[in-house]
């Protein structure tokens, strides 16, 4: 099995543009309302990057770019997911596996750094039940459901952790951007990994707020 890493990431920054609007409506109830820029400044650095240089693993670049050239509390935590999942993927001889490793590793490395925990409405939320998935041998596609699943399940959540937690009750009812925006990635992956699974589309995953979508 082979998994285009380089589309994989050019799927995510398409993603990323369909949902910006959501992001950063998402963002503006629970933070400074700049995640949607950052992850879309981040993933569209990350392609000129590969454009420029093709034949460098595609998931080890995004990380670097994460770490190196994103802001926001954000940007330094997707680089370190990143980082892992394409240190893994270096490593494994099979790429679910590595994915398998890469997340919980990058999901390790983010608990240590933010000591966020499931339930505390981080992008913790999504990538729990992702790594888990993972773990389990599931499809990217069941993966990708899962992490989407537990972004949802924010929405009902005070948060504990972040800017978020200054705001109260006001984020009941959407759910964290962060969260939302690491479901993109499992997304991505398994439209790339398994094209024939039926994932639904990035502006019905991911509405703005208010839209009745």
């Amino acid at each position: 099995m082979t998994i285009d890493q380089s589309q994989v990431l050019r799927t995510y920054a398409e993603a990323a543009r369909v949902a910006h609007e959501a992001l950063t409506a998402l963002d503006q109830i629970s933070g400074d309302g700049d995640f949607g820029d950052n992850l879309c400044e981040g993933l569209d650095r990350t392609v000129a990057a590969l454009d420029a240089s093709p034949e460098e693993p595609a998931v080890a670049v995004a990380g670097s770019v994460f770490l190196d050239q994103v802001g926001g509390t954000s940007g330094p935590l997707i680089g370190l997911l990143l980082s892992a999942i394409g240190r893994a993927l270096a490593e494994a001889p099979d790429p679910r596996a590595g994915w398998a490793t890469g997340v919980r590793e990058g999901l390790a490395a983010i608990q240590r750094v933010g000591e966020a925990e499931p339930g505390d409405r981080t992008m913790v939320d999504a990538l729990a039940p992702a790594r888990d998935a993972l773990a389990e041998g599931e499809k990217f596609a069941d993966v990708a459901r899962a992490a989407f699943a537990g972004a949802a399940a924010t929405a009902g959540i005070r948060a504990r952790r972040g800017r978020a937690s200054y705001v109260g009750d006001r984020v009941l009812g959407a759910p964290d951007p962060g969260a939302t925006g690491v479901a993109l990635l499992f997304w991505s992956l398994a439209r790339v990994a398994e094209p024939e699974a039926v994932l639904g589309e990035v502006g019905e995953l991911v509405p703005v707020p208010g839209s009745g979508a």
